[in-house]
């Protein structure tokens, strides 16, 4: 529950602005969608700041996404303009909270405070003073609860934690997608991997280290194509999938990638943003982990299995038994 709140509940019959700053990873954008579907449901109208490529993951809800510069004085620039617009078209614009600032960060913080916009967000490395309102972040909680706490806070209620995300994908992606399939001869039922990862966890590698064995070994019983889709850079990487008969589709975005997993059977994949985005669309996933904390960064969503994780890695053996009873479970398409 969310103590001390301040309700601020829009008109819903006039939607009012609201700019929200994005994290800057696709796990972290999608965990904090279904806060922005609920905020949206209550009544305001969302101009998200946040990286290029959440314009395309997040085509299919209609939502501006205004991508910051570099440097301070830009993204000062950006914020004051967008401030500009919004308080023409909404009187009370300045007058309310209108800020939702979903990073931690101080330099998050302090572009709202430099632009004159009021910002809530959670009260971390010293930045409280920076923000109209600071609340507390919770402890120990999924990174997905410690959104919707912000969202609770803005909206001065609480409510049940959903069950699902709930990615929309646009039409020219799940047309994208279409035209993909054809062109490598896939249907639907395919089986997705990820062995790629962006980062690593506590300075340890997020790559399962047996992924292109159990690929090129054990994927083949289970009867299905697979199918990966590499970033950039992520290409040599790809390689050893390929020559064990994977199909490689380079250079898809991030929302037509969220298409083609609607299509796949199941998705297995390391502890990264693609893994987030199957449990998104609702497709079987079986997230491998080795150094991560399931707890805090797991997908959300019903049809998840996590193996490993805490420095542990799974073994072959169980990932084949967790991608099997996934692929029995998944619904026919």
């Amino acid at each position: 529950m969310v103590a001390a709140i301040i309700p601020t509940m829009p008109d819903t019959a006039a939607p009012r602005p609201l700019i929200v700053r994005l994290r800057n990873w696709v796990g972290d954008v999608l965990l904090g969608l279904p806060t922005l579907t609920r905020l949206e449901a209550a009544g305001y109208e969302l101009h998200l700041v946040g990286r290029g490529w959440a314009r395309d993951l997040l085509a299919g809800h209609g939502w501006p996404v205004h991508v910051p510069p570099k440097d301070l004085c830009g993204r000062i620039a950006l914020l004051r303009r967008l401030r500009q617009e919004l308080r023409a078209r909404d009187p009370g614009f300045d007058g309310r909270l209108n800020t939702l600032c979903l990073p931690y960060s101080f330099s998050s913080a302090l572009d709202a405070r430099l632009a004159g916009l009021r910002s809530l967000g959670h009260r971390r490395e010293a930045r409280g003073w920076l923000l109209t309102r600071a609340v507390d972040r919770p402890d120990g909680g999924h990174e997905l609860e410690v959104y919707w706490h912000l969202g609770s806070a803005l909206l001065g209620a609480d409510a049940p934690l959903p069950a699902r995300l709930g990615l929309c994908s646009a039409a020219a992606h799940e047309a994208e997608a279409a035209r993909r399939m054809a062109e490598h001869g896939l249907v639907p039922g395919f089986l997705m991997l990820c062995p790629f990862s962006g980062g690593t966890w506590s300075g340890q590698d997020k790559n399962w280290p047996g992924f292109a064995a159990w690929a090129a070994n054990a994927a083949p019983a289970l009867g299905r194509v697979c199918v990966l889709c590499p970033g950039p850079g992520e290409e040599a990487a790809a390689a050893p999938f390929a020559a064990a008969g994977a199909r490689v589709l380079a250079g898809v975005g991030l929302g037509a990638y969220a298409a083609l997993l609607r299509q796949a059977a199941a998705m297995v994949s390391n502890d990264t943003g693609p893994g987030h985005m199957a449990a998104a669309v609702g497709t079987p996933l079986v997230s491998v982990m080795g150094p991560s904390a399931p707890g805090l960064w797991r997908p959300w969503g019903p049809a998840v299995t996590i193996l490993g994780g805490r420095g542990a890695w799974p073994e072959g053996e169980a990932v084949q038994a967790a991608v099997a009873a996934a692929i029995a479970g998944a619904p026919r398409r």
